[in-house]
């Protein structure tokens, strides 16, 4: 595990953590649950876990598709940016629950944000 991954999260569990309670808020959100409805939820932790591990500069590699190509599905099924401010805002909220600082949080949206277009456009 890098030194970054510990600094910002301070360790793999808080990221677990903060994951898991992601998903309780996207699946409690009206407008973003219905892009989840068919997913495999153990395979989907797995790979957010992977993708934010990597950003973050972790030991994990992200083996999943390319973030355009499995995002198709949604952008078909009309996500839009206001779904992915949803995204980060509930994403920053699960981070600071889980302990991790503001400021923090707000770095790990903007690595989080930095992959909007790869999300939203083919």
């Amino acid at each position: 595990m890098s030194d970054d991954l510990d600094d910002i999260l301070g360790g793999e569990g808080t990221l677990h953590r903060a994951i898991e309670s992601f998903y309780k808020k996207v699946f409690a959100d009206d407008t973003l649950r219905p892009f989840f409805e068919t997913t495999d939820m153990a395979q989907l932790l797995a790979r957010q876990r992977m993708f934010v591990s990597m950003l973050l500069g972790g030991t994990d590699s992200y083996t999943g598709r390319d973030i355009s190509t499995a995002h198709a599905l949604a952008r078909r099924n009309g996500l839009n940016d206001g779904h992915f401010d949803r995204f980060i805002q509930h994403f920053r909220e699960a981070l600071t629950e889980a302990g991790v600082s503001t400021e923090k949080a707000a770095r790990v949206a903007r690595l989080l944000e930095s992959n909007r277009h790869s999300v939203l456009n083919p």
